[in-house]
């Protein structure tokens, strides 16, 4: 192995580890992916971490500065093929293998700065700019890589993989609601403040995420082999999560951080697998 495949290895090794120590559930999710889509898909998850780190967890520095430095060294990386900061250098390998369009990174950077300075949403289309950036693009950049840069594969499930990250950032939302408001002091659904939040109102963006999970399934379907699993046992994850988040009172939720227990997780792997081998994704 020459020097620079090398650092490009251990670029990746690092976004790795960034993957398994911030998220659990996704990294056995990428397991569950094809070993030769692995490293990629840690790629992008360790620049979406660390950007989403300077955002939510470094408030003794100057958060807006840093953040448009990153922006910058980002570009910068994708330009030169190259970073000495090893997670932009790990995604600009993936960027510039499979042709990720700039903008979806532009949209990305823009719900990070919203977080800077935003705290309610009082529209539906702010909150939807917000999702966009923050969730659905993120899913759009890992169909490049289940598509290998398919052109008319990643169109025709373009709107399924939005639906999906859509669903999964809302859940999100549901199970972070105490957190975000009392530590970061934001609340992300329109026109619903955290006192206000009631089960009235919850039932209404339950609702919204069952649609988008309906959407996100279809697409879920057809895509590669290579991917189709380790999203699918993603899509269980979250759809247990969204049936606990569901079945609990909002006042419940309000205050407490909904989890999956460990050998929950265990049973949602068994029962995808056993659902993918008879071809009986639901």
């Amino acid at each position: 192995m020459d020097k620079v495949a090398l650092y490009n290895n251990v670029c990746f090794t690092n976004s790795r580890i960034l993957t398994e120590r911030y998220s659990t559930s996704f990294a056995s999710a990428i397991r569950l992916l094809k070993p030769s889509i692995h490293a990629p898909i840690h790629g992008i998850y360790g620049f979406v971490r660390l950007a989403d780190e300077i955002v939510d967890s470094f408030h003794h520095i100057d958060q807006q500065t840093v953040l448009s430095e990153f922006k910058v060294a980002t570009y910068r990386s994708i330009q030169e093929g190259f970073s000495i900061n090893p997670v932009l250098n790990a995604f600009q390998l993936v960027v510039n293998e499979y042709h990720i369009e700039h903008h979806l990174i532009e949209a990305f950077f823009k719900s990070m700065e919203m977080d800077l300075h935003k705290s309610t949403y009082q529209t539906y289309a702010e909150y939807s700019e917000y999702i966009y950036g923050s969730a659905e693009v993120v899913g759009l950049m890992c169909l490049n890589v289940f598509c290998k840069g398919d052109k008319k594969m990643i169109d025709s499930l373009k709107e399924p993989a939005k639906a999906l990250g859509s669903a999964f950032q809302k859940i999100n939302f549901l199970r972070d609601l105490s957190e975000d408001y009392h530590t970061l002091n934001r609340t992300y659904f329109p026109d619903i403040n955290f006192e206000d939040l009631n089960d009235d109102n919850k039932a209404f963006i339950v609702n919204d995420i069952e649609n988008d999970f309906k959407a996100g399934l279809e697409g879920i379907k057809h895509l590669p082999l290579t991917s189709r699993f380790g999203v699918y046992v993603a899509y269980k994850y979250y759809y247990s999560l969204f049936n606990k988040i569901k079945a609990l009172p909002t006042r419940v939720i309000k205050y407490e951080r909904v989890r999956i227990p460990d050998y929950n997780k265990l049973l949602i792997v068994f029962e995808s697998f056993f659902r993918f081998k008879m071809h009986k994704i639901a």
